[in-house]
């Protein structure tokens, strides 16, 4: 089969197309062959070092072993099956929830041994890729493409939104809001539960858009007085901000929030350190939340809330998996819409 495998740490040249055996289900697996496979941060940074390198550099202790083939948002089409799987499972169209742990249910995403697909597995940037059956579930949508966009970065929005718990008539500020996991927060805080949202864009002629996603107002982070813009729309401090920017935005974001409000990060695009007056926190009462993924009964809750079209896919552009370095080099640019896509 065909596949894209990360050779070591680098830049894209360190991804290389081969041609290597289709891999064969254990008793308790199955044999997908990937019909798409959505891009996400975790496997460029994977590539590039970013979460360290040698034993440092997975989720798990011993690091990320080379090859590996990346990817983790996938849908396909069962071919094969274990042993120990119901023949019935051969030929459902599934998506695949993205990692393995030994963690009690409400807890898997924070087990030690929690092992990441396209990280400590081989992955979705491939033509096949087998993953256990009880981690495979029912496409939300009849299209793979709509489909594979929300297994990480819809899973970790969902788990963003329910440990914030906004209330209809709280306002929520979601920075990068035109990205995989801030278009979706705008959509599950909004349209799920019910907030107002302040989207925060590059450009606003993503305005219309954003709004369709459910956004209340709109706003560019390039604006001279961001902080004054979004008090004079909420007519007022903000209850909620859901981060995946980090330090450009988080000055602006602990200014604006009230006394009592809520931040919540899932990412640092836009700078993995920054500076931090703890008396913002103390005398503002402000809670602090890091999220990344979700549990598996979020991801049933999120599957729901997309079969029943409260939850949007966002797509801004699709790949063959040939062209998986061109793919990995779009999505570092800045002003897209949404995910990027592999066909195998």
């Amino acid at each position: 089969m065909k596949a894209v495998q990360v050779t070591g740490y680098g830049d894209v040249d360190q991804l290389k197309l081969v041609d290597i055996p289709t891999p064969e289900p254990k008793e308790n697996e199955v044999l997908v062959q990937v019909k798409a496979c959505a891009i996400n941060n975790t496997e460029i940074w994977m590539r590039e070092g970013a979460y360290g390198q040698g034993s440092k550099s997975g989720w798990r202790p011993e690091g990320v072993q080379f090859p590996r083939t990346p990817g983790s948002d996938i849908t396909g089409k069962v071919v094969q099956v274990g042993a120990q799987v119901d023949e019935t499972m051969k030929g459902k169209d599934v998506v695949l929830f993205p990692f393995t742990s030994s963690g009690p249910d409400g807890q898997e995403h924070i087990s030690e041994d929690m092992s990441f697909i396209g990280s400590e597995y081989d992955g979705g940037y491939a033509e096949y890729v087998v993953w256990p059956a009880e981690l495979c579930f029912d496409m939300p949508l009849e299209d793979y493409t709509e489909s594979c966009v929300f297994s990480v970065s819809g899973m970790t929005a969902w788990h963003m939104v329910e440990q914030v718990q906004p209330k209809p008539g709280e306002t929520v500020m979601v920075t990068g809001a035109n990205g995989g996991v801030g278009s979706l927060n705008v959509q599950i805080a909004s349209k799920v539960f019910g907030a107002d949202v302040i989207a925060l864009v590059g450009d606003l002629s993503m305005e219309e858009r954003m709004k369709e996603l459910g956004a209340t107002h709109v706003l560019s982070y390039k604006s001279e007085n961001l902080e004054e813009e979004i008090l004079e729309a909420n007519g007022g401090p903000i209850d909620t901000v859901l981060d995946v920017v980090g330090d450009a935005l988080f000055s602006t974001a602990l200014t604006v929030l009230k006394k009592g409000g809520k931040f919540c990060t899932s990412g640092s695009s836009g700078g993995q350190k920054t500076e931090l007056d703890f008396r913002t926190l103390y005398l503002k009462h402000i809670t602090m939340y890091g999220s990344v993924l979700g549990t598996r009964e979020e991801f049933k809750r999120m599957l729901k809330a997309i079969s029943e079209q409260k939850i949007q896919p966002v797509i801004d552009r699709t790949f063959p998996l040939e062209e998986a370095k061109e793919a990995q080099q779009y999505f570092k640019e800045s002003g897209k819409k949404g995910k990027i896509v592999l066909l195998p």
